[in-house]
């Protein structure tokens, strides 16, 4: 399990760029959501490659058969 963390830069003028890492696939978005909207305005966005990343979970089953 990676650490979550969200970076922020605050510019001289006002801009707020933030940076997130260690969440896997879009539920960055939703991480981000509550301060976005207390910030202001979007301007842009980069997802990063962990954005387009999924989880997966893996279940594996294994079975003996013994035959007399």
């Amino acid at each position: 399990m990676s650490m979550e963390t969200l970076e922020f830069i605050i510019y001289p003028d006002g801009r707020v760029q933030e940076k997130v890492t260690g969440v896997v696939g879009q539920s960055c978005t939703v991480v981000t959501a509550a301060i976005e909207s207390e910030l202001g305005d979007v301007v842009s966005q980069s997802p990063t490659a962990e954005y387009f990343n999924q989880n997966l979970e893996l279940t594996a089953t294994a079975t003996n058969q013994v035959t007399w």
